[in-house]
């Protein structure tokens, strides 16, 4: 190995220590799905009851959480903001900053649909690090950049009497901690959700420390114990968070309304043991869509409503395993996604324009801004393409791709939550999945479908259950696909891209973990396999290696 990649290793390890994120349980392994695989691979209903076993620990933290004084300051701050007129802004990254845009889109709509509140519609806006571009493409590394959150919140001109809810799944993520920092520096008011013990963030990661020893900061710690998928925070940290956040957001709703709050406790625990019971169905959705992809085929999901938080699932699957993201029209170049998600009513900007009820809020960083804001040379020579008009370019509409059916095995998705189906949706699926060589539906708390998931969805201002019914079903299926697919390792991600500093120290930890050795050797041997991988390129249309499972076929070769 070259001394150089031996220098970068021992550079990150003394220096990057910030960064090194082993002693997080969201970054550990969960003794709960240790199985994982080997459940799944020998029966895949007792693959997504193990998964499953996970979301109980939710159920727990969302009892203690909803019953302590944090929350209570939560739910009346978010009230006393919006009903002032001010506004609830909140803010994540990944994950945590798609849930921030699903939240201010829920509460969009339902001012919208309630012509007493809708003078209340702006009062909830989010700030997604990396702008609305990312809720459909991640832009993995703006997350490393305290700077670029703090700038967020000034575009946002956050001033005295607005309130930020700052959610990130480990409690570590700098850029959101950034829009903490600035938030604060703007006389704002400031929560900060995470999922991990706010001691243990403070004891060893200053950046942590400063926002959760602020006492300006009200901190509400969901920690509910590792990810059923070790170091996948899109699943039970970002389901807390999802639930936490909008439970509140919902209680303002509903005081606006004159409405009454819905249990949230009880209704939740219910919604779980319906979603336990549909094992069966939703294995069998997993190994539908696992087949699809076995024979290179391709998934659509068609959907109306609930497309943004399908948006969610689909887009994180990239990142965490290391599949095609989403592509634009005019890239003719990269790999087809193998899941997208498109609205067949609507043209893309009509589906932005009704989900969002507001423009699209991108990011149109220029070179100047970002050495400004202390990004690296290579990122500012060449910002990435993130504007609203290339976001667009994603066509999610009901514009006709025929590559999505023109391979054979092509999969069509009806994804319907609750009862009330629009007529029009289910007829523009009825036109259209003829063209593929599959299709299905798939109902979650509704009775009409191919594949229908039983739970009852009660009614409120978000409809917030149905949306909780539907992220912890997708979370499930998506995973469980993945490991019929062999992209897991025992309960590891073993696919991972190292697009920042925190995926390196995972990857590194994952080479550690499956390989026996020591850091600072998986670390270089990390760096040596993205060095290859850069020089080699990745050819027309395939997809981008994994350094990791660069590393763990070279050892293998030894």
């Amino acid at each position: 190995m070259e001394q150089r990649f031996i220098d970068m290793a021992k550079e990150f390890v003394e220096k990057e220590k910030e960064f090194h994120l082993g002693f997080l349980p969201t970054e550990q392994s969960n003794p709960l799905t240790k199985t994982l695989e080997k459940d799944f691979l020998a029966d895949p209903v007792q693959g997504v009851r193990t998964l499953q076993k996970c979301d109980r620990n939710v159920l727990e933290m969302v009892k203690r959480v909803f019953a302590s004084k944090e929350f209570t300051v939560l739910s009346e701050t978010v009230f006393e903001t919006i009903s002032k007129g001010k506004r609830v802004i909140f803010s994540g990254c990944g994950a945590t900053g798609r849930l921030s845009i699903l939240l201010e889109c829920m509460w969009r709509k339902f001012c919208a649909e309630t012509p007493a509140l809708a003078r209340y519609a702006d009062c909830v806006e989010s700030i997604m690090t990396g702008g609305d571009f990312a809720l459909i493409r991640s832009v993995e590394f703006f997350e490393d950049y305290h700077s670029f959150g703090a700038r967020q919140v000034r575009e946002a001109r956050m001033g005295e009497g607005d309130t930020l809810v700052a959610i990130t799944e480990g409690g570590e993520t700098s850029s959101v901690l950034g829009s903490v920092a600035q938030a604060l520096e703007n006389s704002c008011k400031v929560f900060l959700l995470f999922n991990n013990p706010a001691e243990l963030l403070a004891d060893h990661l200053e950046r942590s420390r400063a926002a959760i020893r602020d006492s300006r900061v009200t901190v509400l710690d969901l920690y509910c114990g590792p990810m059923a998928l070790a170091g996948s925070t899109r699943m039970q940290a970002t389901t807390s968070e999802q639930f936490v956040a909008g439970a509140a957001l919902e209680t303002a709703a509903c005081r606006l309304a004159g409405l009454k709050t819905p249990d949230y406790p009880a209704e939740f625990a219910k919604l779980l043991s319906s979603l336990e019971k549909a094992a069966p169905v939703i294995a069998s959705y997993a190994s539908f869509e696992a087949d699809v992809y076995r024979n290179k085929g391709l998934v659509t999901y068609f959907a109306d409503d609930y497309l943004l938080d399908i948006f969610t699932d689909t887009t994180e699957r990239a990142p965490t395993f290391m599949i095609p993201p989403f592509r634009k029209c005019d890239d003719k170049v990269s790999p087809l996604p193998w899941a997208f998600v498109k609205n067949p009513l609507l043209s893309t900007e009509e589906v932005w324009a009704k989900d969002m009820k507001r423009k699209l809020r991108c990011l149109d960083w220029d070179s100047a801004l970002l050495r400004e804001m202390g990004a690296p040379e290579n990122i500012a020579k060449n910002p990435p393409a993130i504007s609203a008009s290339e976001m667009v370019k994603i066509r999610v509409g009901k514009e006709d791709l025929e590559e999505r059916y023109a391979k054979n095995a092509s999969a069509a998705v009806l994804i319907t939550v609750g009862e009330n189906v629009s007529p029009a949706l289910e007829k523009a699926f009825e036109e259209l999945s003829p063209r593929f060589q599959r299709h299905t539906r798939l109902s979650i708390g509704g009775s009409k479908g191919d594949l229908v998931i039983a739970c009852e969805i009660p009614s409120s201002p978000f409809t917030l259950l149905g949306h909780m019914a539907l992220k912890l079903v997708l979370n499930t299926i998506s995973t469980g696909t993945m490991v019929l697919l062999g992209r897991v390792a025992g309960n590891w991600m073993s696919w991972v891209d190292c697009t920042n500093k925190k995926l390196l120290d995972r990857g590194t930890r994952l080479v550690c973990e499956l390989a026996g050795l020591d850091y600072p050797t998986a670390c270089a041997m990390i760096f040596e396999a993205l060095d290859e991988i850069g020089k080699k390129g990745v050819s027309k249309g395939f997809e981008k290696p994994s350094a990791v499972q660069v590393v763990l076929n070279k050892l293998k070769k030894k």
